[in-house]
């Protein structure tokens, strides 16, 4: 190829690449606000007074419409969790669980009868979940079904600070974005705005999400005392899904910090051996 065939590739590429970019631009995501958690980094632990606050934001305001099929109530009492109590190795004798788990309902069956019936959870129940199928959610929510809780920190990028941004983060809409009654703008949302922007200026950032905004100052009230504000909630169920979705997180940490002190411990040995062995040999 010659070089003149090269040079009018490559500024044609260019040219592509110039033209593209407003449309890359446009839209996307505002990046997720810092929720500065004790659980990030390679030493972090989770706040068991938060993971409880957590669990109550949980249960009193998204459990309504968000299920968690793969946690159950003896989880709660688990190590390094929520209701943890050393006095307790088996959650599932964990006063405290047993009382939560008591609160909720979960369908069963009349053992003599067969007949269908609702019955006290206990320890070995799941969560309850809020809707009988993936139908009845959809239809309740607009055609929307409400995702599952279980481990959606680990399902977006920058999980628990991606969720505390998003349930803090909704705004009045910018003048000019053409929405639906359905709909509702957050900008930590991901989407593209630009086909409903009528506006001038750029696309703002953020999407559309149907879930309209769930947390409102004092909503709860915490059993510390902690004054529940938008932003305390949102980043208190923020680090309660992290939990859920990485529940083991903080024992993963200590055995690889262990791991790692025997690897330098055994590499240390090691070399001493190798000059002890070595001493005075021509090699």
């Amino acid at each position: 190829m010659s070089f003149r065939k090269i040079l009018v590739s490559l500024t044609a590429a260019v040219g592509l690449v110039a033209i593209a970019a407003p449309a890359m631009a446009a839209g996307g995501a505002k990046h997720p606000r810092e929720g500065n958690f004790s659980f990030e980094g390679p030493f972090g632990t989770y706040d068991q007074g938060q993971l409880q606050r957590g669990y109550k934001v949980y249960k009193e305001v998204c459990a309504s419409c968000h299920g968690m099929d793969l946690m159950h109530f003896r989880n709660l009492g688990d190590k390094h969790g929520p209701f943890w109590n050393p006095k307790y190795p088996n959650p599932n004798d964990n006063p405290v669980v047993k009382a939560l788990a008591k609160e909720a309902q979960v369908p069963d069956i009349d053992s003599e009868t067969g007949e269908a019936l609702m019955r006290d959870a206990t320890t070995a129940d799941k969560f309850p979940n809020p809707y009988p199928n993936a139908t009845a959610a959809a239809a309740a929510n607009g055609g929307a079904m409400p995702p599952d809780l279980s481990v959606m920190a680990k399902a977006r990028h920058d999980g628990a600070n991606y969720i505390y941004s998003l349930l803090s983060g909704y705004v009045t809409p910018p003048a000019g974005l053409k929405m639906t009654s359905a709909q509702h703008y957050n900008p930590y949302m991901a989407g593209d705005l630009t086909p409903f922007w009528e506006g001038k200026g750029h696309v703002p950032p953020g999407g559309f999400i149907a879930m309209p905004a769930p947390l409102r100052a004092g909503q709860v009230t915490y059993d510390d005392g902690t004054e529940a504000t938008v932003d305390q909630m949102a980043k208190d169920v923020a680090a309660f899904i992290a939990w859920t979705s990485e529940p083991k997180a903080t024992e993963r940490k200590q055995m690889g910090f262990g791991v790692i002190i025997f690897l330098l411990l055994f590499a240390g040995i090691t070399y001493a051996s190798y000059r002890r062995i070595w001493k005075g040999v021509a090699h």
